[in-house]
């Protein structure tokens, strides 16, 4: 580890400790030549399997890209952070657990989907229509009869069944 100060390549750790999650370790350093202190985080690299989109191309797995489409499928909704980080690394994961080098777009997709769907099921739905291409109302009307037929008596689409009845009362 080279020293941000001087370059020099020689460091000693001070002190370690491990994230909350588990999932980093810090490390304070001091350096040798300088004395000047510094931390590092240190994560595992794990290979992910290559993304092969729709049209053919190839691209690395974009975890900063993954975190985007939670973001703006649960914007403005009551979910937090850790849980989405929790989701985000469900994603992460079960790519890991297909052990494939290579894996479509489209299982990424229902990964997503599977986790979106436990964490909200407006965000699952807003999800849902992007990544299935929803191009008309009966296209979120037949995901939301599923949905709710998945989610029997957990009250979670109460706001669609009262919309429903102010239609009705018209």
């Amino acid at each position: 580890m080279h020293c941000p100060f001087c370059q020099h390549t020689d460091s000693r750790v001070i002190d370690s400790r491990v994230s909350d999650d588990g999932a980093t370790i810090r490390r304070r350093r001091e350096c040798e030549a300088c004395g000047e202190r510094f931390s590092t985080l240190e994560t595992i690299e794990l290979k992910l399997p290559v993304i092969i989109k729709t049209d053919g191309r190839r691209e690395h797995f974009d975890a900063r890209k993954l975190r985007l489409s939670f973001d703006r499928a649960l914007h403005k909704r009551p979910v937090s952070e850790e849980q989405i980080e929790a989701a985000v690394r469900g994603v992460v994961h079960d790519l890991r657990m297909t052990a494939e080098r290579e894996l479509p777009s489209r299982r990424v997709g229902e990964f997503v989907m599977a986790q979106m769907r436990k964490l909200d099921p407006v965000a699952f739905v807003r999800f849902a229509s992007v990544y299935r291409k929803f191009e008309d109302a009966a296209d979120f009307r037949e995901e939301l009869d599923r949905l709710e037929r998945e989610l029997p008596g957990e009250g979670q689409l109460q706001l669609l069944e009262i919309k429903d009845a102010g239609r009705k009362n018209r």
